[in-house]
């Protein structure tokens, strides 16, 4: 059940940032890109079965240090501009 209401909030995250990254995906497409493919990557491991040694729950925590450094990467482009 767990792992369903994990997936149910990351596909609604989607749902909600490519909403509010339209204008932002105009301005950085390669930021933007990057950044729903580790999205997708993350969900990917959340629904994966077992933990693999202990590596599957390694990367995830690598994927959400590399979303929440593609997202400080798009801010700071943004307020470059």
């Amino acid at each position: 059940m767990g792992k369903r209401i994990t997936v149910v909030l990351l596909v609604t995250g989607l749902v909600i940032g490519g909403a509010i990254g339209g204008w932002a995906a105009m301005q950085q497409p390669h930021m933007m890109a990057a950044l729903e493919a580790l999205k997708k990557a993350q969900m990917e491991l959340e629904v994966a079965e077992h933990n693999k040694g202990g590596h599957r729950e390694k990367a995830l925590k690598l994927v959400h240090q590399a979303i929440e450094q593609t997202k400080k990467g798009i801010e700071a482009g943004e307020r470059e501009r």
